[in-house]
C-alpha cells in the first residue's frame, strides 16, 4: 500500500514539476468555485468547502494510490450531507465523516479496495442520477431568485415549496443564472484550457456587483469568509452518537471509496496507468479524518477535476499537493473577493454539474440494456430520489450483486469522465 508519490519521486525532474505545477494550479481555479458551490449546497457554509479542498485533497494526493488523482468535496455527498446536517447539526457531519475515514483506513488495512470492481454499473449510474436530480432540484430556488421561508429536503414536498414560491420569481436572478450557464458551456468548449468557471463566475459576479442588481451573492448571504484554516478540533463523542451516526458514516465510506476507486480507473486509461485500490482507499480514510478535523466536508476523488489534471499536463500527485496549495494561497490573499460571488452562478454551476452526473450521452445505451438492469438502475433511481439514499444503496447493491451471481458481470470498465 505504498503511495504513488514515494513511487515517482525518484528521478522526477524539473520539465515534470514545471507540468505539475502548471496542472496543479489549473485544476485549483476549477475546484475552487465548485468547492464552494458544492458546500452551499449541502447546507454548510462556503468556507467548508475550501477547507475541504485544502486538506482533503493535499492528504489525497499525498498518501493516495494514483498518480493523478484530485480530491475534494463532490456533488455525490450533498445529498447525504444535507440531510445529517439537518437532522444532526454540523457537528454531527463532522463525528460522521470522522467516523467513515476511520472505516475507510480500516477497508484499506483489509484491502477492501478491489470490492468496488463487484458493484454493478446499473447501481452505481442509478444513485449517481438519483443524486444528480435531487442536486438540480436543490438549486432551482436560487436560479430563479425565489423567496421561500423554508424549503424541505424531500423531493416531493420541495417541488411543492417551489412552486407555491413562484410569485417571487427574480428576473435578475434568473437572468444572471442563465448567463453564468452558457459562459460556462460556451467557455468550456471554445477555450478548454482556460480556467473558464473562474472566467464565467467572475463576469457574470462583476456585472451583479457593479449594477446594484437585487441578487443575493456569497457575502450578503453568509458574510465574509475567512482568509486563514481553522485549528483542528474534535467533535463531541459520545456512544449515543456514534451509534446514531453510524448509517450516515458507513454511507459516506461508501460513497468515497466508490467514487475515488471509480476516477483512480477513469484516470488509468487516461494516463495507461495503474492505480493501487487500497491505498487508495486508506488515503481517502486519512483524508476524511484531516477535512473532519479542521471542519470540513466529507472528501474523495473528483473525477472531472482528476480528467482536468490529465489534461493540463499533470503526471505526478505532485499536481495534486499544488493544488491543495493553490487554494490555500487563495484563502490567504484573496478569500473577500469570493464574496461577491452571485447566488444565482453559483446554482448555475451545480446545475451543470448535475446534469453532467447524469451523463446523458449515456441514455441511448442505458435504453439498450438487458431488462433487468434497466430495472435496477430505475429502482435504485427512484430509490434515491423518493425514499432514502441508505436504502437505495443497500436496496441496490444486494439486488445487484444477486443478480450478478448470476450473470458473473460487474460493470466498473464502464465509466466515463462525469462532471463531478
Amino acid at each position: 500500500m505504498k503511495p504513488k508519490l514515494l513511487s515517482t519521486l525518484p528521478g522526477y525532474t524539473l520539465a515534470e514539476l514545471r507540468g505539475d505545477a502548471f496542472a496543479g494550479l489549473t485544476v485549483a481555479m476549477v475546484a475552487i468555485p465548485l468547492s464552494l458551490a458544492i458546500a452551499i449546497a449541502s447546507g454548510a457554509t462556503p468556507a467548508a468547502g475550501l477547507i475541504t479542498a485544502i486538506v482533503g485533497g493535499f492528504l489525497i494526493s499525498l498518501l493516495g494510490g494514483s498518480r493523478v488523482q484530485i480530491g475534494g468535496p463532490t456533488g455525490a455527498f450533498i445529498v447525504v450531507v444535507y440531510g445529517v446536517i439537518a437532522h444532526h447539526g454540523y457537528d454531527g457531519l463532522v463525528l460522521a465523516t470522522l467516523m467513515a475515514g476511520a472505516i475507510l483506513v480500516i477497508a484499506g488495512v483489509l484491502r477492501a479496495g478491489s470490492l468496488v470492481a463487484y458493484v454493478p454499473e446499473p447501481v452505481v449510474n442509478g444513485f449517481t442520477i438519483g443524486i444528480a436530480v435531487i442536486i438540480g432540484s436543490s438549486q432551482l430556488k436560487d436560479l430563479l431568485g425565489l423567496t421561500a421561508a423554508s424549503v424541505p429536503a424531500d423531493f416531493l414536498p420541495k417541488l411543492a415549496a417551489l412552486w407555491a414560491a413562484r410569485a417571487t420569481f427574480n428576473p435578475f436572478a434568473f437572468a444572471a443564472g442563465l448567463a453564468a450557464m452558457v459562459l460556462i458551456v460556451g467557455l468550456r468548449r471554445l477555450y478548454p484550457r482556460l480556467p473558464g468557471l473562474i472566467v464565467a463566475m467572475a463576469l457574470v459576479s462583476g456585472v451583479v456587483a457593479l449594477l446594484h442588481l437585487p441578487v443575493d451573492s456569497i457575502g450578503s448571504r453568509y458574510g465574509a469568509l475567512p482568509s486563514h484554516l481553522p485549528w483542528p478540533t474534535l467533535p463531541v463523542i459520545t456512544l449515543a452518537r456514534l451509534a446514531d451516526l453510524l448509517p450516515s458514516a458507513l454511507v459516506i465510506a461508501f460513497l468515497a471509496a466508490i467514487e475515488s476507486l471509480l476516477s483512480a480507473m477513469v484516470a488509468d486509461r487516461m494516463i495507461g496507468g495503474r492505480h493501487r485500490p487500497n491505498a487508495e482507499v486508506m488515503a481517502q480514510g486519512w483524508a476524511n479524518i484531516g477535512a473532519a478535523l479542521f471542519g470540513g466536508l466529507p472528501s474523495t476523488g473528483a473525477i472531472a477535476r482528476t480528467a482536468t489534471n490529465v489534461r493540463a499536463g499533470g503526471r505526478t500527485p505532485v499536481a495534486g499537493l499544488v493544488h491543495a496549495a493553490g487554494i490555500l494561497l487563495v484563502m490567504l490573499v484573496a478569500a473577500p473577493l469570493a464574496g461577491y460571488l452571485a447566488m444565482p452562478a453559483m446554482a448555475a454551476l451545480l446545475l451543470l454539474t448535475a446534469w453532467n452526473m447524469s451523463e446523458p450521452h449515456k441514455l441511448m445505451k442505458y435504453m439498450r440494456a438487458p431488462l433487468l438492469d434497466r430495472g435496477l438502475l430505475l429502482l435504485t433511481l427512484v430509490l434515491t430520489v423518493l425514499a432514502d439514499l441508505t436504502v437505495a444503496i443497500g436496496v441496490g447493491v444486494a439486488a445487484g450483486l444477486l443478480l450478478r451471481s448470476f450473470q458473473g458481470r460487474t460493470g466498473a470498465e464502464g465509466w466515463s469522465e462525469p462532471d463531478r
